[in-house]
């Protein structure tokens, strides 16, 4: 049975809550993105301050200076579940709305949400998250997050009609579903959203995907970022597989399978260049460098195709081996000895003081 979510009186107000971790670059224009919302009633933005080491806690004070409707709560473990559980219990609103730093909210995106919610009755609503970039690193893995090739093809990552879905990107929430099913899992730091959406609909209610929302997303910076924030992702997918099982949907199991057949075929080559098999045994064997092959084929082929200069090609033919391999060989890891107290260590620095 399908259970409406409850609709708060008109003009009950709207709470924003973001996580914040080293986000100097980019938090000014979220929270600017954040305040110009259209909403009915009040609004307020509660920024959950990690243990920043790059002047981000600094800004963050004087923005709360400048406007009343921001306000601060220490967020000293840094995780994000943690963080978004202190702002929710902060909140003074029914509706909660989903901000992440290093994203920017479109005009309207709010207003629209609410009426959505209402019109379907749902717990949650997300959009789409359109991945952009400042530099040709940037911009490449900006593709690759647009397009199914990229991160699988999720609902929220384009091209899905408006509907029931698996999760929300961010999310607009009824604040009363979230402390019924019980917030977000503090033991989970990646895909915590995910499993969230998973208790509430296991619940009874609705978690709904609606197109005309969207978010501008700034993805990670250097190779060496992604690759971690993606290793990371990939252990605790593994983690909430081992906890969860088929609850988890297929695609999940691409990047792994990719890893096997990359590790097969080295494997088999090496063989084959030692002589350590020939013959009959090796040419029907070498069956097995064909997915291989049409992957690296695949890959190059989109890389011209959707890069926009020779630049962002360059970089895209190695931004999309990064986030499958580092993601599937994250996801095995995470699936045979658990996730542990693995941190994605993308947002982080040498003087980053976590506990």
């Amino acid at each position: 049975m399908t259970l409406d979510a409850p609709v708060p009186a008109p003009g009950a107000g709207v709470t924003f809550v973001m996580p914040v971790l080293n986000e100097r670059d980019y938090l000014e224009r979220a929270v600017e993105t954040v305040l110009q919302q259209d909403v009915d009633g009040p609004a307020e933005l509660v920024l959950a301050l990690g243990p920043s080491a790059d002047g981000t806690t600094e800004l963050a004070h004087r923005l709360a200076d400048a406007d009343p409707r921001i306000r601060l709560v220490d967020n000293p473990r840094a995780d994000i579940p943690v963080a978004l559980n202190l702002a929710i219990r902060s909140a003074r609103h029914p509706t909660i709305v989903r901000v992440d730093a290093h994203s920017e909210l479109a005009p309207g995106y709010t207003r629209q949400a609410l009426a959505t919610l209402d019109r379907v009755r749902a717990a949650n609503v997300g959009g789409v998250m359109r991945a952009d970039g400042r530099t040709p690193f940037q911009r490449a893995v900006a593709i690759a997050y647009n397009s199914p090739i990229g991160l699988g093809g999720g609902a929220y990552h384009g091209g899905a009609p408006e509907g029931p879905a698996e999760s929300a990107y961010l999310g607009v929430m009824r604040r009363a579903v979230l402390e019924e099913v019980g917030l977000f899992d503090e033991t989970i730091r990646r895909g915590e959203d995910w499993e969230l959406n998973l208790r509430i609909r296991h619940a009874g209610y609705r978690v709904w995907f609606d197109p005309r929302l969207s978010v501008t997303y700034w993805p990670r910076e250097s190779w060496a970022r992604l690759a971690r924030q993606f290793v990371a992702t990939g252990t605790w997918r593994g983690e909430l597989v081992r906890r969860l099982g088929r609850q988890n949907s297929l695609r999940f199991f691409a990047p792994p399978a990719l890893v096997v057949a990359v590790a097969a075929s080295i494997v088999l080559g090496i063989l084959q260049v030692t002589g350590l098999l020939t013959g009959v045994a090796s040419a029907i064997l070498s069956v097995v460098h064909l997915p291989l092959a049409l992957y690296v084929l695949g890959i190059l082929g989109f890389s011209v195709t959707a890069g926009r200069s020779v630049r962002e090609r360059a970089w895209l033919a190695l931004v999309l081996p990064t986030m499958h391999l580092s993601w599937g060989g994250g996801f095995l890891s995470g699936l045979l000895r658990g996730a542990k107290d693995t941190v994605d260590t993308s947002r982080l620095d040498r003087n980053t003081p976590l506990p």
